[in-house]
């Protein structure tokens, strides 16, 4: 099992920044894809970004440029900086890991909200 744990989110103006964070522990391995979802109210969650153990990133359309994800992977931590917030931001980030055959071990966090105001 893994446990994530998610911090830095908050209630940041249009144009602001913040950092997410995110601790994994327990059977955590050495290759995996970490990354960051979203779910807005009334929304499906979805993928904002991921990294795997290679440092590969992959990025929502609706964030490249404005947000960056990486990893320390000794420190099994994986962050999220995100820049020039919109109110379309706003929702609760969840942390992910996926590890295993064929990546289909998959864990969440519990979640943290982001809030951006017009």
């Amino acid at each position: 099992q893994v446990q994530l744990v998610e911090s830095g989110g908050g209630l940041v103006q249009t144009g602001g920044s913040l950092r997410l964070s995110c601790a994994a522990s327990g059977s955590v391995f050495s290759v995996n894809v970490m990354g960051w979802y979203r779910q807005a109210p009334g929304k499906q969650r979805e993928l904002v970004a991921q990294i795997n153990t290679e440092g590969t990133t992959n990025y929502a359309d609706s964030v490249k440029g404005r947000f960056t994800i990486s990893r320390d992977s000794a420190k099994n931590m994986v962050y999220l900086q995100m820049n020039s917030l919109k109110p379309e931001d706003t929702a609760v980030y969840y942390c992910n890991v996926r590890q295993g055959t064929w990546y289909r071990d998959q864990y969440w966090g519990q979640g943290t909200q982001v809030t951006v105001s017009s």
